[in-house]
């Protein structure tokens, strides 16, 4: 295996395993409310892309670190985007108005 090979499967295995500490805090408290909804929207796109130009240049490393982020990353964001739309529900007040 070529040495930027390596390189790539090294850099990809750390930067995906970075990503799971937050990812499981995540789906186990499903507490989105300190994590930026632009920031996820940012990352999530930037994730995809990354997947894609992995896909247009056949780079595995680059195609499997991105396919599993962009499972997590997408899922938080679901939860994320939830989480807003849930609190924009909620009644404001014991009003009633």
């Amino acid at each position: 295996m070529p040495t930027e090979e390596v390189i790539g499967a090294i850099a990809a295995v750390l930067t995906t395993s970075s990503f799971l500490p937050q990812a499981i805090k995540v789906l186990r408290t499903r507490d989105t409310e300190a994590i930026s909804l632009t920031m996820y929207v940012l990352f999530t796109a930037g994730v995809t892309l990354w997947g894609i130009y992995g896909l247009m240049t056949w780079q595995w490393s680059i195609i499997i670190a991105n396919g599993v982020t962009i499972v997590l990353a997408a899922t938080i964001l679901t939860m994320k985007v939830a989480a807003k739309l849930a609190a924009g529900r909620k009644p404001r007040g014991a009003g009633g108005n």
